[in-house]
């Protein structure tokens, strides 16, 4: 692998390390419950990451379609923490074995998203991913810190 894939895998590595210490020890109580109407639980955000990963990096830059529902990953409920874990190292481990065929110059190849024909290209979708999972990954934290706040003052 080159080393500006092995740099990128290890910074998403990172952002899922982030996401899996928000998911450590809780119950499946505490992995579905939601800080307010209208946003994500700690299992759909692990869920979610894993299937946009796979979705950007497999059907959009690997044209390897996956089938992904995302609407199905937003209501996702009632898989625990070790699951949800094997979801985000299945991810990962997927997008190392694509970066293994790449090269520098794929980074300039254009490509288009078959879920609504956006036009890219493989760079943009590198960066997209990155910073779509630190995004989530910065929510997973603060779902986590509410969840424990919320539990003091009961």
């Amino acid at each position: 692998m080159q080393p500006f894939f092995a740099d990128y895998l290890n910074c998403l590595e990172s952002l899922h390390n982030d996401i899996k210490a928000s998911l450590a020890d809780l119950p499946l109580v505490g992995l579905d419950w939601k800080p307010s109407d209208g946003m994500n639980s700690l299992c759909v955000l692990a869920v979610h990451v894993a299937g946009s990963e796979r979705y950007w990096i497999g059907d959009v830059v690997a044209r390897e379609p996956s089938g992904r529902n995302r609407e199905s990953e937003l209501n996702t409920q009632g898989l625990d923490a070790f699951s949800l874990v094997e979801r985000l190292d299945g991810s990962l481990s997927y997008v190392r074995n694509v970066f293994e065929g790449l090269a520098l110059v794929d980074l300039e190849k254009g490509t288009i998203s078959p879920r609504d024909g956006f036009e890219s290209n493989v760079g943009w979708v590198l960066g997209h991913v990155l910073a779509h999972t630190g995004i989530h990954a910065g929510h997973a934290q603060m779902t986590r810190q509410l969840w424990e706040q919320q539990r003091k003052e009961k």
